[in-house]
């Protein structure tokens, strides 16, 4: 993307900061990709710009497929909120009680139930590793030593919790299985940006949950809640073809998110 596309596409958010938000996703966005998820952390220099844009624009915040107290541990930014289990939690700028949307709650045992169940010792021997996000539960076989095998396991775990009535969702090298109600990034983006006059919003991602965050922003536009909407993807080995298709701009990988920031920045 060459500086002057990249200025043009912008430009509806640096006209007026003040009525505009900024969003982004954080692993393989803010955060690169690593072997171990547990491992993944944002770089200071990325960290710096992200100051840097918070001080300037009216709503700044990340959604995560993380919980959103561990996605602020990572970003280290209490100034900013954060849309934690794709948008179920909610962790204002500067507060400390996690928000659980009321219609998600209730199901956090059914899904807990279901994932001890499902993680047998044939699917530890394999080192499928699980997350715990409360209402969410995820399967990861990134990493593990036969990976193909690893897969396979994980979606029958799939297959299984469909037919008990739950939802799942596919990321890079994850399952998650959700409660039977709708979450996704896209909630989260209306969330974030509730009660706020604002006339313009970016999102930036990597992974097919970050359509969502695309498809709720356009959404807001759609309905007269904002002028304009910008949809960053960001380019890797493991893009999805979807990211590159639905976005307004491409950006190369974390370093090329950094520039990003900080030409919102200045």
């Amino acid at each position: 993307m060459s500086a002057a596309t990249l200025a043009e596409a912008l430009e509806p958010l640096r006209a007026d900061p003040a009525r505009a938000a900024i969003l982004l996703d954080i692993d393989g966005t803010l955060a690169p990709i690593v072997r171990h998820a547990d491992d993944a952390s944002v770089p200071e220099p990325t960290r710096t710009q992200l100051i840097a844009v918070a001080k300037r624009y009216a709503v700044v915040g990340c959604i995560s497929g993380r919980r959103s107290t561990t996605a602020r541990q990572m970003v280290s930014l209490g100034t900013i909120a954060y849309a934690g289990n794709h948008g179920a939690e909610l962790l204002p700028a500067g507060g400390t009680e996690v928000e659980i949307d009321p219609e998600i709650a209730p199901y956090e045992r059914t899904v807990r139930e279901f994932a001890e169940a499902a993680y047998t010792p044939d699917v530890q021997r394999l080192r499928v590793r699980t997350e715990d996000k409360q209402a969410i539960k995820a399967f990861h076989w990134r990493g593990a030593p036969d990976e193909d095998a690893a897969e396979r396991a994980v979606r029958a775990i799939a297959e299984r919790a469909e037919a008990e009535g739950l939802a799942i969702h596919w990321g890079r090298k994850v399952l998650e299985v959700r409660p039977p109600v709708e979450i996704n990034k896209g909630r989260g983006v209306r969330r974030l940006l509730d009660g706020h006059d604002l006339a313009a919003g970016l999102y930036v991602g990597d992974d097919m949950t970050d359509l969502d965050a695309f498809a709720g922003l356009r959404g807001l536009v759609e309905e007269g809640l904002l002028v304009a909407a910008v949809c960053v993807g960001v380019r890797s080995d493991e893009t999805p073809p979807a990211i590159e298709k639905q976005s307004d701009l491409l950006v190369d990988g974390p370093l090329g998110v950094r520039g990003l920031l900080m030409a919102l920045a200045s």
